[in-house]
């Protein structure tokens, strides 16, 4: 068997997913299963899910998966998080031992809602807040790990191939609107569980099949903003980028599209509409330095919705499909077929093209 290091397959990864219009919610059954004719992009080294919807009874609070190295640790960040919040719940997450799945580190989940009184002394909104709460722990706590961050929903990754990655975590069990997945083929950054897909910040989650050539010029942009890029992983930085636009611009999901896979110069000057020829200007004047560049297809994952976006050339592939009330997305047709084998309107989106689907307002 070959091992990482001895052979390079560029366009190895898989991703998928599947979200309800309507917000009902389905276990994580069908979107393992749609890792499984996939199997051949990963090579063990990664697998992980991000599920919306999952924890309704805590659906005020934050839930903040953890890797820890010891009970120490644990300890120490269960003395941090009090500092800064109300723990209303914490536990194990649970997990099934199978031999697929080796050398976890302790996994504990926490619900908090940020201090009142801390939110006022530092005059941060909630969100502001607790993205900094994570940035600290996971930059300054040596052997913790903050993977998800969200509300109501939540990230589970490991060493291993997704479909045994949804076995040892029990997502059978669990049931959420939307559903993201990750098979990974590392290609520049060592296998680990916190180096697996997704990468999440707040609500927002991110799996990748790609390699872009611009992370260090998006890296050194994004971390003038207070974001800590700590695992040498391009996707990390598509995660906080977009946090970036979204959350702290305020663009909207088009418009963050139009600055990661930006039209070309050429395309925007043949642009018909005067408005929207002035509007793709100023998005390439103001963010250049967030044009992602080099291979990618990514979905992002957030409250209510997912978004689905290739770089402009299309240099990745990405099937789109629909039944009823679900929309499918995933690198092959394949996936979609395990999840739905009657999908109709099965389409490719074009370079740069978002395919954004959200949830009925209020349904979830």
């Amino acid at each position: 068997m070959m091992k990482e290091g001895q052979v390079r397959i560029p366009s190895g990864c898989a991703i998928a997913a599947v979200i309800s219009r309507t917000g009902s919610r389905m276990s994580g059954e069908a979107i393992a299963s749609a890792m499984k004719p996939m199997h051949d992009r990963s090579n063990g080294l990664g697998g992980g899910f991000s599920a919306y919807g999952i924890y309704p009874e805590y659906r005020d609070f934050y839930a903040l998966h953890l890797f820890f190295d010891t009970r120490d640790t644990r300890k120490s960040c269960e003395a941090f998080l009090k500092e800064y919040f109300e723990i209303v719940h914490s536990e194990r997450i649970p997990t099934r031992k199978i031999p697929a799945i080796k050398d976890e580190p302790m996994i504990w989940r926490f619900f908090v809602a940020p201090l009142g009184s801390m939110l006022a002394s530092l005059q941060l909104d909630e969100k502001e807040f607790v993205a900094r709460a994570v940035m600290k722990i996971n930059t300054s706590l040596d052997g913790a790990y903050v993977f998800s961050s969200g509300k109501n929903m939540g990230t589970f990754k490991a060493v291993g191939f997704p479909e045994d990655v949804a076995v040892f975590y029990k997502l059978d069990e669990y049931l959420g609107y939307s559903w993201t997945a990750h098979g990974r083929y590392p290609t520049n950054t060592p296998g680990w569980w916190g180096g697996a897909h997704p990468f999440a910040l707040l609500d927002y989650s991110v799996v990748h099949n790609g390699e872009i050539s611009s992370y260090d010029a998006n890296r050194r942009f994004i971390e003038m903003f207070g974001y800590k890029c700590t695992l040498q992983t391009d996707t990390e930085v598509i995660t906080y980028l977009l946090d970036y636009l979204v959350r702290v611009q305020g663009l909207t999901l088009e418009e963050a599209a139009n600055v990661i896979a930006a039209p070309f110069w050429s395309t925007i000057e043949r642009e018909p509409d005067e408005e929207k020829r002035r509007r793709y200007a100023y998005l390439r004047t103001v963010f250049p330095s967030l044009l992602v560049t080099g291979p990618f297809s990514i979905v992002l994952g957030f409250e209510g919705g997912i978004m689905a976006l290739n770089d402009r050339l299309k240099l990745r592939s990405m099937v789109v499909g629909e039944k009823g009330d679900r929309v499918f997305i995933a690198s092959e047709e394949a996936a979609i077929r395990t999840m739905e084998p009657d999908a109709e309107k099965i389409w490719a989106p074009a370079g740069g093209e978002p395919v954004i689907v959200r949830v009925k307002e209020g349904a979830y």
